[in-house]
């Protein structure tokens, strides 16, 4: 939705959700019925650990009661008293320098072992994508030195307390080269095996102490409800239910079962984001959650409950607003929030830990920037992720505690979790990270037999027409496909770097593909690999693998938006490779690798067998395992759906609680060998996009253009003398193209890695276009606007224009040079140009290919990011006006 759509309430039958049931075949149904509410406010329930099964696991609840409130949770890590008594202690002797250091947390990017004795950083953290001395391929020996010159530099200086480094490690120690990966959350979800789970954690905490870290960003409880969400994968699933029990197996599997805390064999673990990431309005990275009251605490809290009671030492705050007018619920960014983060966490459910920002994350509340936010701190944040501006936030929150603004006991409050987190932690009187338990031993980094055993509890058979599979030990295979021999696409984002790009298979030694796993399996003499089946015969095999789905992505560049759901327009040569190969009297077993459930009618009608593999990680040779029976009885398939599986390219959002629930599969759908069931012929119309954009009517969607990367099926280019046919700006973050007169590379504008920025020298132009044009008619009558945020770093020197193309050179534009000059320098503006100004009788709103076009004819340089037609936005109070753009 936009913010000029009205909200409604996403209290969608929580109660109904709460009564989902378990079938015996393992399908949920959806709820048919809501659960009474008693209309008396009753007294707040406690929660503690859950019913444990034969191994010591969480059960997964058949149902979950419906809560009338938050919860108080009770964690089974207790303090002696004299832990408290050492905080105080400590505390007491602190200086407010060492106070403020210990709530600051800087990138390991941007600071020195120096600069951590100097500025008595409590924490530092170690995003995706950072390495040891920026290299990519460095050593467990690289990490543990840099570990001890951190924690040499904290006990050595002020108040001698301990640095703890925080890393990204969310399906194994993901940064670190030649670490194991497991498979994503979603998949893990798929398993519905809670010690699975617990068991993959705790690896992960071994990889993690191998290099030297102390706490793990980890796991994470979103309850997506809206696929369109780039990070749907790192939700185990749509499901509360599944959420709660893995919450607190997860947990448990960082942080070990002391009831004191994480021992020596363990690492501090997070409960995030905190709360309701993955119920944002369209599916939206950092967006809005319109959620009401009970949603949060029925739905998208009961993650948090099984966290908590686990132990959770620390809760990392969300980047998504909560608002809903309806039910009067305006908190804005929840980094801002006092009713999030201190009334409900740390009050109604009795958090002691810590509660820790994500990146940058103060500075999207309002009125705040990434270096300065009393509101944060005084709503409850503790520790304060700044990557890089951490000077300046040091100087700026000392000033604001001097001023009062910030109250002296919030500073200690948020000192004193820190300490007790540290102190039951260990690390108070750990030695240096190189002399720790598992430091250094590649036997800790890796777990290859656990990641094998879990791919294959994750995947899920969607389709098995005629008992296609398993595979005979003794088949002849030709394995087709952009991913059977591809370790990145098949482990995603957060995988070595941050979105999961730019890597090889070089890059994960120790690591098994899909090919390489049905090649073990199987021998390689019978195994034929030709990735584009070019030149093939098909017939002349037993059977034709096809590993085929989505390419990595992370946080917001993954967002669908209003786009199709429908993959074969998102990955064109998957649809290409299965026409090459399918109908020629020979099965096909098309294995879908993605981050979330998408539209593949297509691809299943051209597949006799279709399987679900989500993002297995490193070790392929699970699946493999799955798709040949070799031995007696040899593996099988036990993985369910923990998503619903859309039946229409636009179905979403999908869940069991959504009125008119119909689903292609539902939750909890999954085959096993031998069960009899077909899958028929599925209808393969599909919409270009879901967007209402109006035709010649009246547009009420935002059209999104570029958000955080250009949106299907607009791409963006740069052009010039060079090339006028223009080169493409791809979207991989790591990525820069260039001309001699026009270049283009990522940068920053509202969040980490959202914008283009383009520097011209001389005569270029940037834009963003569609292979075949559109009738947006419909947003000139809806009185629209082309909206985008911009940073200029060099105001324009020469004629300078934003234009629209209906094919060139069909064209209107208006000279913007003086705009552009007009706005502040290194400031973040956004930009709104009614469409009326573009209506000049040569532009042809019914045939648009190019909707959006800066071109320069000399130096200028700026930031571009969010670009988007908005119905209604020359209406709005801040748009320009026509008479703004002169020559």
């Amino acid at each position: 939705m936009t913010r000029r759509t009205r909200r409604r309430s996403t209290a969608r039958g929580v109660a109904a959700l709460a009564g989902i049931t378990l079938l015996s075949i393992g399908v949920v149904a959806p709820a048919q019925g809501a659960t009474k509410k008693s209309t008396a406010k009753a007294a707040a329930t406690t929660i503690g650990a859950p019913a444990m099964d034969a191994h010591g696991c969480p059960k997964i609840p058949t149902t979950l009661p419906h809560l009338d409130d938050w919860p108080s949770v009770q964690s089974k890590v207790q303090d002696p008293k004299r832990v408290e008594r050492q905080v105080a202690k400590i505390l007491s002797g602190m200086t407010l320098a060492e106070k403020i250091g210990q709530m600051t947390q800087p990138e390991i990017t941007s600071i020195t072992a120096a600069d951590v004795a100097q500025y008595h950083f409590g924490s530092i953290l170690n995003g995706g994508g950072a390495w040891p001395g920026g290299n990519k391929h460095a050593t467990q020996a690289d990490w543990l030195a840099l570990a001890d010159a951190y924690w040499q530099a904290s006990v050595t200086s002020g108040a001698k307390v301990p640095v703890i480094w925080g890393i990204d490690a969310v399906h194994g120690n993901n940064n670190v080269y030649g670490a194991t990966l497991f498979p994503q959350n979603i998949g893990l979800g798929a398993a519905h095996d809670p010690c699975l789970v617990r068991d993959v954690e705790a690896a992960t905490a071994r990889q993690v102490r191998s290099t030297g870290q102390d706490w793990a960003f980890a796991p994470t409880l979103a309850v997506p409800q809206d696929d369109r969400w780039g990070r749907t994968y790192e939700g185990f699933s749509e499901d509360p239910r599944i959420t709660r029990a893995y919450g607190y197996a997860a947990m448990e599997g960082l942080q070990g079962k002391s009831k004191k805390g994480p021992g020596t064999d363990d690492v501090i673990g997070t409960a995030k984001h905190y709360i309701g990431d993955g119920g944002t309005e369209g599916g939206k990275d950092q967006g809005v959650n319109a959620s009401t009251e009970d949603t949060m605490i029925n739905v998208h809290g009961q993650g948090y409950y099984g966290a908590l009671a686990a132990g959770a030492q620390t809760v990392m705050a969300s980047f998504n607003s909560w608002t809903n007018a309806d039910a009067g619920i305006d908190e804005g960014k929840l980094h801002g929030s006092k009713k999030a983060l201190t009334d409900i966490l740390k009050q109604k459910m009795g958090f002691d830990g810590l509660v820790v920002s994500d990146w940058n994350g103060i500075g999207q509340v309002a009125g705040c920037t990434n270096a300065s936010c009393p509101q944060a701190i005084n709503a409850g944040i503790d520790v304060v992720m700044v990557p890089s501006d951490w000077k300046a936030f040091i100087e700026n929150t000392t000033a604001q505690v001097q001023s009062g603004e910030i109250p002296m006991s919030r500073i200690d409050d948020a000192v004193s979790r820190i300490l007790r987190v540290k102190i039951r932690s260990g690390v108070m009187t750990e030695p240096k990270p190189s002399a720790r338990r598992y430091a250094g031993q590649s036997s800790a980094l890796q777990d290859r037999k656990l990641a094998r055993k879990a791919v294959r509890e994750s995947a899920v058979l969607l389709k098995n027409n005629g008992n296609v599979l398993p595979l005979k030990p003794t088949a002849k295979v030709l394995v087709v496909g952009k991913s059977a021999d591809n370790i990145g696409n098949q482990s995603g984002g957060w995988s070595l770097s941050w979105q999961g790009t730019g890597n090889t298979n070089a890059d994960f030694p120790n690591a098994t593909s899909i090919l390489g796993g049905l090649q073990q399996v199987l021998g390689t003499s019978r195994v034929t690999f030709s990735e584009t089946a070019d030149g093939v015969d098909p017939s002349k095999y037993d059977a034709v693998i096809a590993v085929i789905g989505e390419t990595p992505y992370a946080e917001g560049v993954g967002d669908i938006g209003k786009k199709s759901l429908q993959a074969s327009r998102m990955y064109p040569e998957d649809l290409a490779v299965l026409d090459k190969v399918s109908g020629k009297g020979t099965p096909v077993v098309s294995v879908f690798l993605s981050g979330r459930p998408l539209w593949v009618n297509d691809e299943m009608n051209r597949s006799d067998a279709f399987v679900a593999g989500f993002l297995p990680g490193t070790e392929g040779g699970g699946i493999a395992d799955l798709l040949v029976k070799k031995g007696n009885p040899g593996y099988s398939f036990t993985g369910t759906l923990s998503y619903s599986w859309p039946k229409t390219a636009c179905q979403q959002p999908l869940n069991p609680s959504d009125e008119g629930y119909d689903p292609l599969f539902a939750l909890g759908y999954g085959l096993k060998y031998g069960q009899k069931h077909t899958v028929g012929q599925l209808d393969e119309t599909a919409p270009v996009s879901c967007a209402t954009t109006g035709g010649g009517g009246t547009a009420t969607d935002d059209l999104e253009l570029f958000d955080r990367g250009s949106v299907d099926p607009y791409k963006a280019y740069i052009g010039g003398p060079d090339n006028w046919g223009g080169n493409e700006v791809p979207n991989d973050v790591n990525a820069v193209t260039s001309q001699s007169t026009i270049s283009a590379r990522t940068t920053d504008v509202n969040v980490q890695q959202d914008a283009r920025l383009i520097t011209w020298t001389g005569t270029g132009q940037y834009y963003l276009q569609s292979p075949q044009t559109s009738d947006l008619r419909g947003y000139l009558n809806a009185d629209g606007a082309i909206e985008f945020d911009t940073i200029i770093k060099q105001a324009p020197t020469a004629t300078t224009t934003l234009s629209v193309h209906c094919v060139y050179p069909c064209f209107a534009d208006v000279p913007a040079k003086a705009f552009f000059n007009k706005l502040p320098l290194n400031q973040k503006v956004t930009v709104k140009l009614p469409l009326a100004c573009l209506n000049n009788g040569n532009l042809d709103f019914s045939s648009i290919n190019t909707a959006f076009l800066v071109y320069s004819e000399g130096p200028f340089q700026a930031a571009f990011a969010n670009v988007r037609w908005v119905p209604g936005g020359a209406k709005d109070a801040d748009a320009a006006k026509c008479s703004d753009f002169t020559p």
